[in-house]
């Protein structure tokens, strides 16, 4: 593949460098699965808190994300990447050394702000990749997601043995690491004729909301919106399930979200490079992936056990993992260069506004009719996404939405 002179490859050390933040991010969520209710308990915080604190979170990233894409398409990728992951790194920090319930949400609300790396990134992929090389380039970084959500809960619970705090100091160090090889070896991506003018808003609420209604990129965000509220509920109702209906152990749930990073990775990595190869209509791969993930998605409520439980959840990871970077790879060939950052950033606030509905809905659900129902609203929501789907259309030559 030969890119145009104006826009520079994405070389080896850059691409493992955004794949090695992505695997800090899952890895600095996924610690927290098994940790987070014997941690969250020592300053008093009962499941009502618990919810809040993540919803902190996320609405602080829903806010925050679009504003630093946007830097990031003034200023270039690099800073804006950087001070990402050391934001990272610091709120990691703080939660560790927590002495109150305030510094705990304070810790979460700098994560979510400095949280839009995952957008960054996604751009300083697209600025460097064309068409299947770009879906392949995603891929890759959600393998390594895969990874640290695999590592992540494993190690939390081993480290956990030396220190309840142990898993956290860990990552903060990990994040520090990569902001400094960030610092020696990433290059910038965005050449300095490529960026975009300082006249746009940070961040435009009215925008936001007409994104969703523009012909090439609003349904892509839909879907990614869709996905977003549908698997956010599901974590609720797998960590609800798994507790109180097959009453697994932490050190349980922490294998079992060990082995999704594991089928992520090796779906991410391998499945969806073959499958990019094997199938060139990435439309078909989005539709039939998107409608066999809500099927399995509900079936989950019918399950008592734990055996035909977990054989049905990893088949649910498996016809999911492509849908993520498949969609995000069709969302940015749909906008010009320099508004790479924007489109991703807006992409990624919509994830962290499911990140708050999904929840929200899972926990109504489970009080008004039964911690299954989860998985059928779940999966009812996903079903939307898959007629959203079905309209997706191709990028018609030099016109763009943003």
């Amino acid at each position: 593949m030969v890119l145009p002179k104006s826009v520079p490859h994405t070389n080896n050390a850059t691409l493992w460098l955004l794949a090695f933040i992505m695997l800090v991010n899952a890895m600095a969520y996924g610690v927290i699965i098994p940790l987070l209710y014997p941690y969250a308990e020592r300053f008093g915080i009962n499941p009502v808190g618990l919810s809040l604190l993540f919803a902190s979170f996320s609405f602080a990233q829903f806010i925050a994300t679009p504003i630093l894409g946007r830097l990031s398409d003034r200023f270039g990728r690099k800073p804006v990447l950087l001070f990402c992951f050391l934001g990272t790194s610091i709120s990691l920090a703080l939660f560790a050394s927590a002495t109150s319930m305030i510094t705990l949400f304070i810790a979460r609300i700098v994560d979510g702000v400095t949280g839009g790396n995952i957008s960054v990134a996604q751009a300083m992929i697209a600025d460097s990749t064309k068409g299947n090389e770009r879906a392949k380039a995603f891929a890759l970084l959600s393998a390594a997601f895969g990874v640290g959500f695999l590592v992540g809960p494993t190690l939390g619970g081993l480290m956990s043995t030396i220190s309840i705090t142990a898993p956290f100091w860990f990552s903060s160090a990990l994040a520090l690491i990569g902001t400094l090889l960030g610092v020696v070896i990433l290059r910038e991506t965005l050449p300095a004729h490529h960026r975009q003018a300082s006249y746009k808003p940070l961040f435009d609420f009215k925008h936001l909301a007409q994104a969703l209604f523009l012909p090439l990129t609003g349904t892509i965000l839909a879907i990614n919106f869709i996905s977003s509220i549908a698997q956010n509920a599901f974590i609720i109702g797998a960590q609800s399930f798994t507790n109180d209906v097959l009453r697994m152990t932490p050190t349980q749930i922490g294998l079992m979200f060990g082995a999704i990073g594991l089928i992520n990775i090796f779906t991410q990595a391998i499945g969806i490079r073959v499958l990019l190869n094997k199938v060139s209509n990435r439309k078909l791969i989005v539709v039939v992936s998107i409608f066999l993930s809500s099927i399995s998605l509900m079936l989950l409520a019918w399950h008592q056990s734990l055996w035909p439980f977990l054989i049905d959840l990893m088949i649910f990871s498996v016809v999911l993992s492509p849908i993520g970077p498949i969609v995000t790879g069709l969302l940015s060939e749909r906008v010009k260069a320099e508004d790479q950052g924007g489109i991703l950033g807006i992409n990624q606030s919509y994830t962290s506004l499911g990140q708050i509905i999904g929840p929200l809905m899972a926990g109504l659900v489970a009080a008004r009719l039964s911690i299954p129902s989860i998985f059928v609203m779940s999966g009812a929501v996903l079903m939307a996404g898959f007629f959203a789907s079905l309209y997706l259309k191709p990028v018609p030559a030099h016109k763009f939405d943003l």
